[in-house]
């Protein structure tokens, strides 16, 4: 049955106080911009403009994009620059990210990137590469990989997860019906199932985790349904977080969901069998990702996945 709505729950038009986030700034976070810059590194934390960018950065915790900052996709309603790469590939970025990690003292890393379909392989041996850099140089190192969707190419899928990534993630971000008018044509709701479905086959001792933004005109079953049909594809991780426009050439937000209403669809997905779901307004698919991860997964059920 539909979740009845809140009084709290503001139109398009008006950002509620809940999203209210803290300027960047602090001592952690010009250190690691500082350190980024040096070495000519990326983070999706900036180009995507995350409003958690201050906490996160603050408190010395950063999500990492490869393969530098120009997409080749156009999705409605992300910052990231869009264009064409032309097979443009630092060979040299997984051993320079492999140096900032540990400059930075990190213990769990995001590494993501922006998609790259003028690549071969989609980018999947430099993702591959990366995790290799960082633990060859520490092993206790925790990493997640967020990736694109490949194109569905079960080989790339197959590439990264063999470089032994803790968290294998790729975000469904919306419900079917609102795909096309969200996401790039070349990416689709159930080819994003297939490559989180394909890489929990492929996985040995690893998670998945995917993401879902509301506010964007879906209703809670159509939410509901996308939880149900990630469950189904193996997904262990979810996050749930609120859409917001980062510019008004982008999709518009339909609605800001209450905070009540996150809390409804975290216990929801609790129901049906997550290992951790974490949902809020400000919550983003690498949002405190390590400490997540690591106090309800990690610490609850041991350093190895469980299998049945």
């Amino acid at each position: 049955m539909p979740f009845p709505r809140s009084n709290l729950d503001v139109p398009s038009g008006k950002k509620p106080t809940w999203l209210r986030v803290t300027a960047p700034g602090g001592a952690s976070y010009v250190h690691i911009q500082e350190e980024l810059r040096r070495r000519d590194l990326h983070t999706v934390c900036e180009e995507a403009r995350c409003p958690n960018v201050g906490e996160c950065w603050r408190g010395g915790t950063a999500t990492f994009m490869l393969l530098g900052d120009t997409c080749t996709r156009a999705c409605s309603f992300c910052a990231v620059k869009t264009g064409n790469p032309k097979g443009a590939v630092d060979a040299g970025e997984p051993a320079k990210l492999a140096e900032a990690v540990a400059a930075l003292d990190l213990k769990y890393v995001v590494l993501t990137t922006v998609d790259r379909d003028d690549l071969s392989d989609g980018g999947a041996a430099h993702y591959a590469a990366t995790v290799r850099a960082i633990k060859e140089r520490d092993p206790q190192i925790l990493v997640e990989v967020l990736t694109g969707d490949f194109q569905g190419r079960r080989e790339s899928i197959a590439r990264v997860v063999e470089s032994r990534p803790e968290v294998f993630a790729h975000n469904v971000e919306t419900v079917e019906r609102l795909t096309p008018a969200v996401r790039d044509p070349r990416a689709s709701y159930r080819q994003s199932l297939e490559v989180l479905e394909t890489a929990r086959s492929l996985a040995d001792g690893s998670y998945t985790k995917s993401s879902i933004m509301v506010g964007v005109g879906e209703t809670r079953d159509e939410v509901v349904r996308t939880m149900k049909d990630l469950r189904a594809s193996g997904v262990d991780l979810l996050t749930i977080g609120q859409y917001l426009r980062p510019s008004p050439k982008h999709l518009p937000v339909a609605e800001y969901w209450s905070p009540e209403r996150f809390e409804d669809l975290r216990d929801e997905g609790l129901s049906l069998g997550f290992l951790h779901v974490a949902s809020g307004p400000l919550v983003r698919s690498s949002y405190r990702a390590g400490e997540h991860f690591v106090r309800e997964v990690l610490f609850k059920r041991g350093s190895k996945k469980e299998t049945a």
